[in-house]
């Protein structure tokens, strides 16, 4: 019988690669970039904003001072703004106090509460003429959001602030700019500033107060007199 010859093996077909994953899930890169790499992702108008917002998670973590530009540049973007004052906040170098506070002139509505927070969050004192300015601002909510950071600063010139504030303001806003104050209040007591704290007090307790300012306040003063007798 003739022998039959082997077939020739079928041709393979080549797999096609697995499609690169979206850049929302590449994120375990950038979790590993220095700070070069991660202004560079910051400053590109073609990085995916998914990938910005991890960016600037990161650089806040690592604290990296030089990319206090790129991530101030980000603070007017409706999408971004969040994650740039995450960026912002942790970093221990006075020019992100800078940037922020120059970004008070430049932003409004929820880019400029969110600011307004995180100054108060890192409680940069230069920024109390703004932020006592700002009390009188016709946003309401840009109003309350300067008072609470203004109360947060603590010190003499916030407590005068809003002292004066008291008596020119209204409504919401003054309910914002009472509670600012017992938070103030507090600081001051905190700070040792006694004399100035009971001062805030005592403009608290006044009878055109809401009650509940007023009571806390009274409060703030009887435990602070009766501390003193027991010392």
């Amino acid at each position: 019988m003739p022998q039959t010859r082997p077939s020739a093996p079928a041709p393979q077909t080549a797999v096609p690669k697995p499609p690169a994953p979206p850049p929302e899930f590449q994120e375990g890169a950038i979790s590993t970039m220095d700070a070069p790499a991660l202004i560079h992702i910051l400053t590109d108008a073609g990085s995916p904003e998914c990938q910005k917002a991890k960016a600037c998670q990161r650089v806040g973590e690592l604290g990296a001072k030089e990319a206090v530009p790129a991530l101030s540049a980000l603070l007017a973007d409706e999408h971004l703004s969040v994650y740039a004052r995450y960026g912002l906040e942790p970093i221990p170098n006075p020019s992100a106090d800078d940037a922020q506070r120059a970004a008070l002139s430049k932003l409004k509505g929820k880019q400029l509460i969110g600011v307004i927070n995180s100054i108060s969050k890192r409680r940069d004192g230069k920024a109390g003429p703004s932020l006592a300015g700002m009390i009188y601002s016709t946003d309401a909510d840009v109003a309350s959001a300067a008072a609470a950071a203004l109360g947060s600063l603590g010190g003499p010139a916030p407590a005068k602030e809003l002292q004066a504030a008291l008596a020119k303001t209204k409504g919401a806003t003054r309910m914002a700019v009472a509670d600012a104050s017992l938070v103030c209040a507090e600081r001051l007591l905190a700070e040792g500033k006694r004399d100035e704290a009971l001062a805030l007090y005592t403009s608290l307790s006044a009878s055109d107060m809401p009650k509940a300012v007023r009571l806390a306040a009274m409060h703030g003063v009887i435990r602070e007199e009766t501390s003193i007798n027991w010392r």
